[in-house]
C-alpha cells in the first residue's frame, strides 16, 4: 500500500514531535530532521525501529539533500521559547531566512507541499484583539524580540513568494500559545516556568503587574489543527490556538492550586517588548478546516504536571 512520505524539520522538538507521532499515525512515512540545538532525541526515542520513521541531524540552513519521493514538507525548524530565541539570535535569524529558503527549494525540487510553522509573534505587540489574519501586526524590527518575530515574518513571507512566483503547494500556520508532554522546563515560557518553580517549591515569577493576557492550547489540539490545514487547500494563514484567554496573574494562580505549593508570585519588570495581549480569532480555521479546540485547560494542565512532575 502506498505510503506518503512527509519530512517534518525541527521534528525532534516538542510540537515537531508531536507532528511524527501523528504523521505516523495516520499511515505516512516520516523523515525527521533537526540538528538538536534546541531539540532533545528523547523525544523521538520512543520511534526507533519504527520502519516507517527515519532521523536525520542536519542543519538546514545548510543546503539539504533527500533522496527519494518526498510528498509533504513541515518545516518547524526554528528556536521558539524567548529563552531560546534571545540566547540564539543569528541562529534564530538564519533558519527563519537561509532555512526556509533551503526547505522551499526541496519543496521545488520534489514537487512537494510545505506547511510552515509561523506564529502569534508575528503580530508583535498587536493594537487589534483578538488577532485575526488580516492583521499586519505591531512589531518592533530592532528590538530583541525581533529577531523571532521578523524571521517568522520573513519566513512568511518567502513561502508567499515561492507559491506565487514558483507555483510551489505551501501551507501557512500562526501558532499561539501551546503546551503538553515534551515542554522542556526550563524554556523560558510561562507555563513550563511556573509548573518548575511551583514543583521546586519556589516563588513564581510573574512579569509586570501580570494583567498580560495569553491563550494556551493543547498540543494534540493544535496537530490536529496543523494536520487539518496540510491537508486543506487553504494557502493563507491560518490562526491556530484556543481562545480561552487569561492574565499571567491569574494562569500562575491556576498553576499554584493545581501543585498544591506554598510559592507565592514573585514581581519582575516587564521584558522589552513583551506582548500585552494575546487572542487567536480562530473564525478562518472553524469555518475552512471545521477545527476548534477540544481539551479544556484544566484537563490538559492536569496531564502535563504529571510529565514534568517525572521529570523533576
Amino acid at each position: 500500500m502506498f505510503k506518503p512520505t512527509a519530512v517534518v524539520t525541527g521534528g525532534a522538538g516538542f510540537l515537531g514531535s508531536h507532528l511524527c507521532d501523528r504523521l505516523l499515525a495516520e499511515g505516512f512515512k516520516v523523515i525527521c530532521v533537526d540538528n538538536l540545538i534546541t531539540g532533545n532525541i528523547n523525544n523521538i526515542a520512543h520511534l526507533t525501529g519504527n520502519e516507517n520513521f527515519s532521523f536525520v541531524k542536519h542543519d538546514i540552513t545548510n543546503y539539504i539533500f533527500l533522496p527519494g519521493r518526498i510528498d509533504y514538507i513541515l518545516h518547524f525548524a526554528s528556536p521558539a521559547s524567548p529563552i531560546d530565541y534571545l540566547k540564539l539570535p543569528i541562529q534564530t535569524l538564519k533558519v527563519g531566512s537561509l532555512g526556509t529558503h533551503k526547505v522551499l527549494g526541496l519543496a521545488k525540487e520534489k514537487k512537494a507541499r510545505m506547511l510552515l510553522a509561523s506564529t502569534s509573534e508575528v503580530y508583535g505587540d498587536p493594537v487589534v484583539h483578538p488577532q485575526t489574519e488580516d492583521y499586519w501586526g505591531n512589531v518592533n524590527p530592532i528590538g530583541p524580540r525581533g529577531v523571532y518575530d521578523e524571521a517568522k515574518r520573513f519566513a512568511e513571507a518567502m513561502t508567499m513568494a515561492y507559491h506565487r512566483y514558483h507555483g510551489v503547494e505551501t501551507r501557512i500556520v500562526r501558532i499561539f500559545n501551546t503546551y503538553g508532554p515534551r515542554m522542556r522546563l526550563d524554556d523560558g515560557r510561562a507555563l513550563p516556568e511556573f509548573v518548575g518553580q511551583a514543583l521546586r517549591g519556589e516563588d513564581l515569577t510573574v512579569f509586570g503587574d501580570g494583567s498580560q493576557t495569553r491563550s494556551f492550547c493543547y498540543v494534540s489540539d493544535l496537530v490536529d489543527g496543523i494536520f487539518k490545514l496540510l491537508m486543506s487547500n487553504e494557502t493563507n494563514p491560518v490562526n491556530i490556538g484556543n481562545p480561552a484567554e487569561i492574565t499571567i496573574k491569574q494562569f500562575a494562580e491556576e498553576i499554584i492550586n493545581l501543585t498544591g505549593t506554598k510559592s507565592k508570585i514573585a514581581y519582575k519588570e516587564l521584558p522589552v517588548d513583551d506582548p500585552k495581549v494575546r487572542q487567536p480569532d480562530i473564525t478562518k480555521a472553524k469555518k475552512i478546516l471545521g477545527w476548534e479546540p477540544k481539551v479544556d485547560r484544566f484537563e490538559g494542565l492536569k496531564i502535563t504536571l504529571e510529565y514534568f512532575k517525572k521529570m523533576i
